[in-house]
Order: structure tokens, then C-alpha cells, then sequence
């Protein structure tokens, strides 16, 4: 009985093989699948800041980010993929730095003061130059003994008063930012 079963299954195997073989079917390619990375997976100071928070408070979407540490000092540069500009940076640098070597070192001439971020903060904006557009900056000494700085830095065809707007958006942007998570 064994035998025949045998013998019936090789002759199956056999005829099976004679058979024509079967026209290939075509399979539509797949479409590409895009994923969503949050900003931190890049590390460095971009493991403070988040896609979807940046884009609710900046109203710009950006999607790229890439991250940079160098000694005490932690950055991260975020893009939207497909453009060099505008782009968003953030510095983060440990300081000892107080007060009163903040406010006559670090804050620039005509940085108007910032209220409830730090120990002391300030934001600034400036003019188009070389190949690109103004530049918008929140600067702040974090109580945690840290200097930050986030900066946008806009389209080469960026008004001024578009700088002015993301300046005071960056400030919303800089309280999100725990600075004591690097």
C-alpha cells in the first residue's frame, strides 16, 4: 500500500512538470511608503524638539533633521525635505555663566527682552544677507546652567516683517524647550 502511494505521488510529480509553464502575472509596483520620523530619533539637541509642536506654534512643516554635538555643546538644524531654506537651528551649550554676564556678553545690541523664558532671554531679527532671507532669534540662559539659541532663518524672498512674526512664534517655541532633557 506504501509503495503505491509512493509510485502515485512521483507520477503526480512527474506529469506536473510537463505541464506548460503559467503566463507570469503582472503586479502594479508598490508605492513608495513614507514614514513619519520624529525630529528626535537624529539625537543632539533635536531630541527636544518635535515636528508636529514646531509646526503648530511656527506654522511651517518642516521634516528633516540632523543633529551635531561637540563637546558641551548640543545642536540640531531642521529642514523641510525638499528645500535648504527656511530652516530652524537649535543650540543648546552648558555655561556658568550668570545673570549679568548674559546680559552684557551674549544679548546683541537692539535684542528686545524676553519675559518668562530663563533666567533671562532675549529675541532678535535680521536683515536678509548673502543667500538668504532674515533671520528671526530667541536667545536664553535656561536655569539649568545652559545657554540656548533657536534661530530660523528664512527664504531668500522672506520680508523682514515675515522675521518679525517668527520671532515673537520662536519665543512660544523656546518655553516648549526642556533644556535639561540633554
Amino acid at each position: 500500500m506504501r509503495g503505491r502511494i509512493v509510485v502515485a505521488g512521483l507520477a503526480g510529480l512527474l506529469v506536473s512538470g510537463c505541464a506548460a509553464d503559467a503566463e507570469p502575472v503582472a503586479v502594479p509596483p508598490q508605492a513608495p511608503v513614507a514614514l513619519d520620523v520624529s525630529a528626535a530619533s537624529s539625537g543632539g539637541a533635536c531630541r527636544l524638539l518635535d515636528f508636529a509642536v514646531i509646526e503648530q506654534l511656527v506654522k511651517v512643516r518642516f521634516d528633516v533633521a540632523a543633529a551635531s554635538e561637540r563637546g558641551d555643546t548640543h545642536t540640531c538644524v531642521i529642514r523641510a525635505e525638499r528645500a535648504a531654506l527656511p530652516e530652524l537651528m537649535l543650540s543648546v551649550s552648558e555655561t556658568t555663566i550668570d545673570k549679568a554676564t548674559f546680559g552684557a556678553d551674549v544679548v546683541p545690541d537692539k535684542a528686545a527682552k524676553v519675559t518668562g523664558l530663563g533666567q533671562q532671554a532675549y529675541r532678535r531679527t535680521a536683515a536678509a544677507t548673502g543667500g538668504h532671507g532674515p533671520v528671526a532669534e530667541v536667545g536664553w540662559l535656561a536655569t539649568d546652567g545652559r545657554l540656548a539659541t533657536l534661530a530660523w532663518t528664512g527664504a531668500r524672498d522672506a520680508e523682514r516683517a515675515a522675521a518679525e512674526k517668527m520671532a515673537t512664534d520662536l519665543v512660544a517655541l523656546a518655553r516648549k524647550v526642556d533644556t535639561r532633557a540633554l
